[in-house]
């Protein structure tokens, strides 16, 4: 998949560091590079720096706007090192995990389990979390990221559910694998998700699912932006994924599993890093009134009608 045909593109909320952060990544990954920048003055949170970035071919927004949410393990990115399309697969998943661990928290060390010869779970130096691992040569190939679900406390046992209903709601898409916990993984169910994948729109997800103690939640701070080809498409996946009234602003919604989504107009892209800050201050300017976006009202702004 190439960035540019990227529909569903992971956006990830800073208090201020979304361009060292950016900078990191790409440093780390392969045929990455930053994008575009720019700069939203005069929202809420005051000027905030949208960086947008590609790591190995997969798109990637970053915004500093105020330490308003955190990351937590519930959306993490797993990173698939393949031996049969990388040669040096066994060394570059140390390297990538030696580099994501500098300042970071381990949250399963890098081993042998079960269901891999070499798996690790990090939290970096910003709290974003990588699962990193070294694929079965046997098993259907996946590209190399794949954002991953973690359905806890509230939403346990909802990760089938859950993945049926993104299935229903985007095109171009299919369930992958489906494992299932086997009796005696107290305290999982028999038959909760152990692990599933699926694409949406052409684009590999992961998801799983833990009985297990946990202390975080979706939030805010990985959401998924959907980019819209017109007004109708942004109107049906609005009234299809918001259950939450309350947290519809600026084109965000939460669905009824908790996890957040952008709907935006593609267009909106080429708004905000037009070269002319007044066109960009004055498109911002509609977009902070809006809930869901209004494609003509943006126009409208952009071009001071």
């Amino acid at each position: 998949m190439t960035a540019s045909k990227q529909k569903i593109v992971p956006n990830l909320w800073f208090d201020k560091e979304a361009t060292e952060a950016a900078d990191f990544y790409c440093s780390i990954f392969p045929d990455s590079a930053i994008t575009h920048t720019t700069t939203l003055q005069d929202t809420p949170s005051g000027d905030c720096d949208l960086v947008s970035f590609s790591l190995s071919g997969y798109s990637f927004m970053a915004i500093s706007a105020e330490p308003l949410f955190k990351f937590n393990p519930s959306v993490s990115f797993m990173l698939n090192f393949d031996p049969l399309q990388d040669h040096d697969a066994e060394k570059r998943i140390d390297e990538v995990w030696a580099k994501l661990s500098e300042g970071g928290k381990v949250l399963m060390p890098i081993d042998k389990y079960p269901f891999s010869e070499r798996y690790g779970w990090i939290q970096d130096k910003y709290g974003l979390s990588w699962q990193l691992i070294l694929t079965d040569p046997d098993a259907e190939v996946r590209p190399f990221i794949i954002p991953s679900l973690m359905f806890v406390g509230d939403v346990y046992a909802k990760a089938e559910e859950a993945s049926d209903f993104y299935l229903a709601t985007f095109n171009d898409s299919k369930r992958g694998e489906l494992v299932r916990y086997p009796a005696g993984m107290e305290p999982d169910q028999e038959g909760a998700v152990m692990f599933t994948d699926f694409t949406l729109e052409g684009q590999w997800f992961a998801a799983m699912e833990s009985a297990q103690e946990h202390d975080f939640a979706f939030n805010e701070a990985i959401s998924f932006m959907v980019n819209c080809d017109d007004q109708n498409e942004i109107d049906s996946y609005w009234q299809t994924l918001s259950a939450v009234a309350e947290a519809e602003q600026c084109g965000w919604l939460k669905d009824k599993y908790g996890l957040s989504w952008q709907i935006v107009p593609s267009a909106l892209n080429e708004m905000i890093h037009d070269n002319d800050p007044e066109r960009r201050n004055r498109v911002t300017q509609a977009l902070l009134q809006m809930k869901k976006l209004d494609l003509a009202a943006l126009h409208r702004a952009y071009d001071d009608r």
